[in-house]
C-alpha cells in the first residue's frame, strides 16, 4: 500500500512554527517512503475560516518547499457527505438531539464525583442530560451527540497503530474507558454542521489516508475516529503522533502567537532551512 497523508490546518490565522514542523514531517515521511502527501482546509468553522489565511498558509508552504497535487480540498465543501454518515448513525440508533448550551453542560457538572474525570479530548464530558431524546425530538439549533454506551456494543471494538515516539504501539479502544473518559461527544454541531470529529474522519476516508501524521495533542482524540470509523466500517489509518513545539516556557504554541508566525519570520529575512533549524528538523528531508 502507497504511503498516503495530509497536513489540514483550519484557515482561522496565520500558521506559526508549530504548524511548518507538522507539516514537513508529513511532507518528509511521504517523500522518504515514495508516497504522497496531500494538503487539506479544514475550513469547516465557517464564521473564522478566511480566504486570505487559506492564501497565507499556502504560500507560506511552498516557501518551505513543500508541494502538494491540486485542487486543495475544502472541508466546507463536503457537507452532504457528512449529513449521509450521520444520518447513517442515527438509523442505527446511536444518536440523539442535543439542546444544552456550555454553560448548561457546565452547570449540570458542578459536583463530580471524587476521581472521575471531569474532561476529555472533546471538552467537558457530557453528562447525558438529552440522552433520552431520540431523533424524532430534533429542533433546530439542536447538536447531535454519539451514544458511547450503545456505540461501544457494536460489534468487537477495534485496535490501531501509532508510529510515533511517545505512543508507539497497537492500542485496543476499550468501552469502559471511551465511557469514562470520552462520554457522549458531539458528532454534528449547530453551527458548523458536522463537528470536527465526523469531519475528519469522513474527509480522511474519502482523501484515502492511511497514515495520519498530527500533533500529540491530538493522541487522545483518536480514540473517537477510530471509533467513527469502526462504526460506520470506515478503514482504519496508521497513526504518527508527533513531539509539538512550544515556547520558552513550554507552553504549546497557539495561532494568537502572531510572533512566532511564519510570515513574520519570513518578512525578517528567514529562509526556509533557518526554520528547519529553530524546529529541530535536518535541513535535507528526512523523516521524523
Amino acid at each position: 500500500m502507497t504511503f498516503r497523508t495530509r497536513f489540514a490546518p483550519s484557515p482561522t490565522g496565520p500558521l506559526h512554527l508549530g504548524h511548518a514542523f507538522s507539516a514537513i514531517v508529513a511532507h518528509d515521511m511521504a517523500q522518504n517512503l515514495g508516497g504522497t502527501f496531500l494538503l487539506r482546509m479544514d475550513d469547516i468553522d465557517r464564521v473564522r475560516s478566511k480566504p486570505e489565511f487559506e492564501k497565507q498558509a499556502m504560500d507560506d508552504l511552498h516557501w518551505l518547499g513543500l508541494r502538494w497535487p491540486e485542487p486543495v480540498r475544502k472541508q466546507s465543501r463536503s457537507a452532504l457527505h457528512f449529513k449521509a454518515l450521520i444520518d447513517q448513525l442515527s438509523y442505527m440508533g446511536l444518536v440523539y438531539p442535543c439542546s444544552c448550551s456550555r454553560a448548561d453542560v457546565e452547570q449540570a457538572s458542578d459536583a463530580p464525583q471524587e476521581g472521575v474525570p471531569t474532561h476529555g479530548p472533546d471538552g467537558r464530558i457530557y453528562p447525558g442530560t438529552c440522552r433520552n431524546r431520540d431523533m424524532g425530538s430534533y429542533e433546530n439549533g439542536d447538536a447531535i451527540r454519539l451514544n458511547v454506551a450503545k456505540a461501544t456494543k457494536v460489534g468487537n471494538l477495534p485496535s490501531f497503530t501509532e508510529t510515533g515516539p511517545r505512543f508507539e504501539g497497537v492500542h485496543r479502544l476499550s468501552a469502559e474507558d471511551l465511557q469514562a473518559t470520552i462520554g457522549d461527544f458531539v458528532v454534528s454541531r449547530r453551527d458548523t454542521g458536522a463537528a470536527y470529529h465526523l469531519a475528519v474522519v469522513a474527509d480522511d476516508t474519502d482523501q484515502k489516508i492511511n497514515h495520519v501524521v498530527r500533533g500529540e495533542d491530538l493522541f487522545e482524540a483518536t480514540r473517537i475516529h477510530v471509533l467513527l470509523c469502526h462504526l460506520l466500517e470506515l478503514p482504519i489509518p496508521v497513526y504518527h503522533h508527533h513531539r509539538l513545539i512550544r515556547d520558552q516556557n513550554g507552553k504549546r504554541l497557539a495561532k494568537r502567537d502572531d510572533a512566532r508566525a511564519l510570515a513574520k519570520y519570513r518578512s525578517d529575512g528567514a529562509t526556509p532551512q533557518d526554520i528547519r533549524r529553530m524546529i529541530g528538523l535536518p535541513v535535507q528531508s528526512a523523516a521524523i
